[in-house]
C-alpha cells in the first residue's frame, strides 16, 4: 500500500527569466511502513518535495495522494489539520523553546494535539532521554536536543515522520546516535519515515532510496539489506 502517490508534481518559483523550476513533473510512489531516503545535492528539489508531502506548500501542478486523498487540493485550514493529525517533522535545526525543559518542549506539542504529559514522557523515553527530561536546551548536547525534537515529533504518533537533514548540524558520532534513534522508531513503532539527505552513506540505511537531480527523479532503488546506524561511515 502506498502512503503517498505522487503524479506529475511540478513546483515553480518566480516568472519569466527569473523562473526557477524546483520540481519538474515528477511521479513516484512512497510505500507505507518504509524508511525512505530522498537523496540529492543542494538545489535538487529535496526540501521542496518534503514541504509538499508535509502540506507546508502547494505545487504549481500535479497531485499528491495521501492514502488516496488528494492533499494538494486542500485549503489552508485543511492543510493545517492534515499536518496536525498525520505528520511529525524533524528539521536540521532543533527549534526548541529555550525557557522550557525537554519535557515541557514535548508537552507543549502534545497539548496542541490533545495529548497528555504521559505521552510526552513516553516519547522522551523512546529516544533515550528519560533521565534528561527536566533539563533545559542549554543544558543538553546537540544530539540530545535533536532527540528532544524527535520526541516532540513522535509524541502524537504521526502516520509519517518527515526528516530534513536531521544529522546535518551534528558531528559524526552524534549523528550516528540520532540516526540510530530514527531507525529504532521505524522498526519498533512501524512508523513510516521520509528522510532528506545529501549523504549517500546515510541513504544506505533506508529501504528505498529516491535520488533527485535538478528537480527530477534520477533513480529509485531498493536496499535489500539496509545498513544499521553503526555500520554507516561518512
Amino acid at each position: 500500500m502506498n502512503l503517498f502517490a505522487i503524479s506529475g508534481l511540478t513546483k515553480e518559483y518566480g516568472e519569466g527569466d527569473a523562473k526557477v523550476v524546483a520540481l519538474n513533473n515528477i511521479s513516484l510512489p512512497i510505500p507505507q511502513g518504509k524508511l525512505v531516503a530522498i537523496l540529492g545535492a543542494s538545489g535538487s528539489g529535496k526540501s521542496t518535495l518534503l514541504n509538499m508531502l508535509g502540506c507546508m506548500d502547494k505545487p504549481t501542478a500535479g497531485e499528491i495522494l495521501f492514502r488516496g486523498t488528494d492533499i494538494t487540493a486542500f485549503g489552508k485550514r485543511q492543510m493545517t489539520g492534515f499536518r496536525s493529525e498525520n505528520i511529525g517533522f524533524v528539521f536540521q535545526s532543533y527549534n526548541l523553546l529555550p525557557d522550557l525543559t525537554a519535557l515541557e518542549n514535548v508537552e507543549f506539542s502534545t497539548e496542541l494535539a490533545g495529548l497528555t504529559r504521559a505521552d510526552a514522557a513516553s516519547a522522551l523515553d523512546a529516544v533515550g532521554l528519560s533521565d534528561r527530561m527536566h533539563h533545559y536546551p542549554a543544558e543538553l548536547s546537540g544530539g540530545e536536543q535533536q532527540r528532544v525534537s524527535i520526541a516532540r515529533a513522535i509524541a502524537k504518533k504521526p502516520k509519517v515522520l518527515l526528516c530534513d537533514e536531521p544529522t546535518g548540524a551534528l558531528d559524526f558520532k552524534t549523528g550516528v546516535m540520532v540516526l540510530d534513534v530514527l531507525i529504532k522508531i521505524h522498526q519498533e513503532r512501524n512508523t513510516s519515515i521520509v528522510l532528506i539527505t545529501h549523504n549517500r552513506e546515510i541513504a544506505k540505511t533506508a529501504q528505498i532510496v529516491i535520488t533527485l537531480r535538478s528537480g527530477e527523479v534520477s533513480s529509485i532503488t531498493e536496499n535489500a539489506e539496509p545498513l544499521s546506524a553503526a555500520e554507516v561511515a561518512w
